[in-house]
């Protein structure tokens, strides 16, 4: 296992409010947060190989070192509109895919619950 797979094995990352926290799954401490400077409202995550997370803030596009939270790019996706956006990657297999989609369904729900209680 390498240093940075060391660094966010216990990580779980959550997007809410077009912030996403990364909390330690062992004691529930946030480890870091970071927020979107532009989009507004649900947040997607994805972790991809490398340990980096592609986020998602309605039209807006950021990649997210896991580690700390450190921004890499962002792309505002011009032309393509605003929404909650379906991410996805062709890296991930086997055990990867199955965590990243049980991450993905977890967000789902999680959107889900939070737009039911805000009608």
């Amino acid at each position: 296992m390498s240093r940075k797979d060391e660094l966010t094995k216990d990580l779980v990352f959550i997007g809410l409010n077009r912030r996403v926290a990364a909390v330690n799954s062992n004691n529930g401490e946030i480890v870091w947060e970071w927020k979107a400077p532009k989009g507004s409202g649900f947040v997607n995550v994805l972790p991809i190989e490398g340990n980096r997370l592609i986020v998602s803030v309605m039209g807006y596009t950021y990649c997210l070192d896991a580690t700390n939270g450190r921004q890499f790019w962002y792309n505002g996706l011009s032309g393509f509109g605003i929404g909650v956006a379906s991410l996805t990657t062709m890296s991930n297999s086997g055990a990867n895919s199955a965590a990243a989609a049980a991450a993905l369904h977890a967000q789902a729900a999680a959107n889900s619950a939070s737009a039911a209680g805000a009608s």
